[in-house]
């Protein structure tokens, strides 16, 4: 039940938090995430400059992340050098999901490169590296079927 004044961030009934205005302030009552490690699953474990770790293993070139293997085949160097051959590597791994890492900044390519994976009907996303480790995780987390090609 909402109260008179208060403020609903997320609908009613989510099981989210409700902000309201006290004396001025606004309280609130934060929902905390913990992550499951699962460890037969590939997972991001850390990121930075130059790198990704995967599992706690660190990795300094280009890598291709599914739920069971790490890849390093990906000949990917740069994100403006890729081409429609680059995006033709994830066609024999039909992913539902394909998460593109495109370095420190989201940059995204040019729709007739990636003519061939809309066509099977890969859902494809672009979004710089942090966020491409994050969504992986929580993606592979729920069993979906999704790759990420992360470039440093």
């Amino acid at each position: 039940m909402v109260e008179s004044g208060a403020y609903p961030l997320f609908p009613q009934g989510t099981g989210f938090y409700l902000c309201q205005p006290c004396r001025g302030k606004r309280l609130e009552r934060r929902l905390a995430l913990h992550l499951e490690k699962v460890s037969h699953l590939k997972t991001f474990t850390g990121h930075g400059v130059g790198f990704v770790t995967v599992n706690d293993k660190r990795y300094e070139q280009a890598v291709v992340v599914t739920a069971s293997t790490v890849r390093t085949d990906w000949h990917a160097t740069d994100f403006a050098s890729l081409t429609a051959e680059h995006f033709d590597y994830f066609l024999e791994m039909r992913p539902e999901v394909l998460l593109i890492g495109t370095g420190r900044k989201q940059q995204f390519a040019h729709p007739q490169l990636l003519q061939n994976l809309m066509r099977a009907g890969f859902g494809i996303e672009f979004m710089d590296t942090p966020a491409a480790c994050r969504t992986y995780n929580i993606l592979v987390a729920e069993d979906r079927k999704v790759v990420a090609a992360i470039l440093l």
